[in-house]
């Protein structure tokens, strides 16, 4: 409504048409599949930002978006509440699936409530994760590799802090929300896997790569941590010839933790009002009125405006 808005999916399967649509361009909202070099951008020289509705930066160089000065839109949090719900139903499943031993050596499931949950890596999503796990009666340690323990985030979110080692140690359950960077590549190895808790459960929401699939195969396949379930998992991983071909302690869903309705009309709403930012800066007398999601949004119910 602010806006000229071209709405043109079909230019995502078709690379040259693509590039020759963007003269003029002074925004573009894509999907992970389409990436952005150096020589797209040089063929969108009016172009001021890039949305994403997804918080991941796949298929995008930020290095030429930045020299470009093309500023690269992404919902920071718009997916923590799915996600954290997702992590929830995971865990529930895992714990009540998977039966262990009692005293009488009987198989049993196991409760949320009670047992000890670590979260590791601090994003948007551990907040309410660590809200809802606190409903559930469950203790909850956390680790983020790049956040001092004095940090006051781990007191307002009701996260304790610990190292890495003994939160693997101690843990019923973990749930991994570490976004990707190559210096994490492999940080949950054999120093720290082979030391989880017996019978451990795993939900990862974060890239594969994080963990060295050698030392995960190797807990699962010998019954120390007793399933594991990825949400993202890179292509090639379980191919026939890899460590964790066929291990059936492994379940893997194609990325669905963040996909709901609502986060998806968050995250376009926080997209779509970025992207307007951006261009009401350079272009003050575009846009000079407000809009609330509503019908417009597919959520008749809700009023309150974004």
């Amino acid at each position: 409504m602010r806006h000229s808005v071209v709405y043109a999916p079909h230019l995502a399967h078709d690379p040259r048409e693509f590039r020759a649509a963007l003269r003029g361009v002074r925004a573009l909202v894509l999907p992970p599949s389409v990436a952005v070099d150096r020589m797209v951008l040089r063929t969108a020289p009016q172009l001021l930002a890039l949305g994403r509705l997804s918080g991941g930066a796949e298929n995008l160089d930020l290095e030429a978006c930045a020299l470009a000065g093309v500023e690269v839109v992404r919902p920071a949090g718009a997916s923590a509440a799915a996600e954290a719900e997702f992590a929830i139903g995971a865990l529930l499943q895992l714990l009540r699936r998977v039966p262990v031993l009692n005293a009488e050596g009987l198989p049993v499931g196991r409760e949320l409530g009670g047992a000890i949950v670590g979260i590791v890596g601090m994003t948007p999503a551990a907040r309410p994760l660590a809200r809802l796990l606190d409903a559930f009666g469950s203790r909850v340690l956390g680790y983020d590799p790049g956040l001092h323990s004095g940090d006051g985030i781990w007191e307002r979110w009701g996260i304790e802090p610990v190292p890495l080692r003994q939160l693997v140690e101690h843990c019923d359950g973990v749930c991994v929300l570490l976004g990707y960077y190559s210096r994490y590549q492999g940080l949950l190895g054999q120093r720290y896997l082979a030391a989880c808790k017996p019978n451990q459960v795993l939900v990862s929401l974060g890239p594969s790569s994080l963990f060295d699939e050698h030392a995960l195969a190797h807990v699962l396949y010998r019954r120390r941590m007793a399933a594991a379930w990825f949400d993202s998992m890179e292509p090639g991983t379980l191919d026939p010839g890899r460590a964790l071909h066929g291990i059936d302690a492994l379940q893997v869903t194609p990325r669905v933790a963040s996909t709901t309705r609502e986060s998806r009309v968050r995250s376009a709403w926080a997209v779509a009002e970025r992207i307007d930012e951006i261009l009401r800066l350079r272009d003050p007398a575009a846009g000079e009125f407000t809009t609330s999601p509503g019908e417009l949004a597919g959520l008749e119910d809700d009023p309150a405006p974004v």
